[in-house]
């Protein structure tokens, strides 16, 4: 591939087209394939030679991939993006006149996801040079995706297997990974309701299945549907590849902290197999009640958290460090009366600042109304008054 001229190459995909052999095309198109750094194949202008093979829309489709092999060659990821924007909207344009088969779609995954890393190294490029706003270009990028989602969720004639449907999850997994980098989560909702209501939900591949789960959890963690997160993040964790070490690590970047605000603290072999022992002396400080030790080990690996965009949610465990620091306040005195003075000491021990009773009962009301303590404060006597029955219930039973 890497020395073939410009008409043995055009012939291979006229090749494929005829034979509607989607997979031998996607490689032709793909910035992953030996081609692409092939100098007869890196054309500044290739429409002529494209119009002696092709139709419209696949001559603009070839033409503008050509020139983008060109772009890539001198380093402009601009003009990159702009030239793979027009390989998208023709594909788009193919789709469309496609009826009642969905050959195509493999290439549509390739050229849609070199789209979106171009977008990201254009983004990078402009932001250089001063010239626009970071996330610009995936945002324009995320609209020419939406085309081809749009072909592929109305294609309501073909039969179940030559549905362009099945190219749904794909696309929708692609929006994902640009709306979480621009930080635009509402627009997953649609995508998700859409998936979610398709007949082939659960006939999609595993690979797409395991990333669409991972992006879900992800939304419902920073939604504060734990439940959900947990349900959809574990999903992920036990169906992807065991081999995929670097995955794994990644979703449980995002299930531990789910986990912990359950109520289930991580083994300390899991942190050490998956290299993630930043969350180690979070789960020790929570599980003990330690809030001292809680601060000191967010503050150690604030960097780390941040990247991940972890901290906020990590910042929810202290009100269940709060609540088993209180229960061994209540273990200790053994009593269904407990003096708010009592919590207020074990609140200075912990190096709390500013904290009076008044603080410590705020801090206990919101216990008792998040249902993490079962009981009542008397204001009057300045006593929690907790339930004799199960008063501090399990943290699964109660989010």
């Amino acid at each position: 591939m890497a020395h073939l001229s410009l008409n043995q190459y055009l012939t291979k995909v006229q090749h494929a087209f005829r034979n509607g052999d989607g997979l031998a095309a996607a490689t032709l198109f793909s910035f992953k394939h030996a081609h692409v750094a092939n100098r007869r194949l890196q054309l500044e202008k290739p429409e002529s030679d494209c119009q002696n093979y092709f139709d419209p829309p696949y001559d603009e489709l070839v033409a503008a991939h050509l020139k983008c092999c060109w772009a890539v060659a001198n380093s402009d990821f601009l003009s990159a993006y702009g030239c793979q924007a027009l390989v998208v909207q023709a594909c788009t344009k193919a789709l469309q006149s496609q009826k009642d088969e969905n050959w195509f779609l493999p290439v549509m995954f390739e050229v849609c996801l070199d789209l979106r890393r171009f977008a990201i190294r254009a983004d990078a490029q402009t932001v250089r040079r001063g010239k626009g706003r970071s996330g610009e270009k995936l945002e324009k990028a995320a609209d020419l995706l939406m085309g081809c989602f749009r072909v592929c969720a109305s294609d309501s004639r073909a039969a179940t297997e030559d549905s362009k449907k099945w190219g749904m999850l794909n696309l929708v997994n692609q929006l994902f990974k640009i709306y979480f980098k621009i930080n635009k989560l509402h627009l997953c909702k649609p995508l998700i309701r859409a998936i979610d209501s398709s007949p082939l939900k659960e006939k999609f591949s595993l690979s797409q299945l395991v990333t669409y789960r991972f992006f879900v959890g992800r939304k419902a963690m920073f939604d504060s549907d734990f439940k959900a997160a947990e349900e959809y993040l574990t999903f992920a964790f036990e169906r992807c590849h065991k081999e995929s070490r670097g995955n794994k690590r990644l979703i449980l970047i995002y299930l531990l902290p789910v986990k912990m605000l359950l109520g289930y603290m991580p083994k300390r072999d899991v942190l050490e197999r998956y290299d993630l022992l930043q969350f180690s002396d979070v789960a020790k400080a929570v599980s003990s009640g330690n809030l001292l030790l809680l601060n000191e080990a967010l503050l150690q690996n604030e960097a780390f958290f941040i990247k991940c965009g972890i901290y906020l949610i990590l910042e929810k465990l202290k009100i269940i460090t709060y609540r088993n620091l209180f229960k061994k306040v209540y273990l200790i005195q053994k009593s269904h009366q407990l003096p708010i003075e009592s919590f207020t000491t074990v609140l200075k021990f912990m190096q709390v600042e500013d904290i009076d009773n008044d603080e410590t009962e705020c801090i206990l009301a919101n216990l008792i109304n998040e249902n993490k303590v079962k009981g009542y404060i008397s204001h009057q006597h300045q006593k929690l008054v907790v339930s004799k029955q199960n008063p501090f219930p399990l943290l699964s039973t109660v989010l």
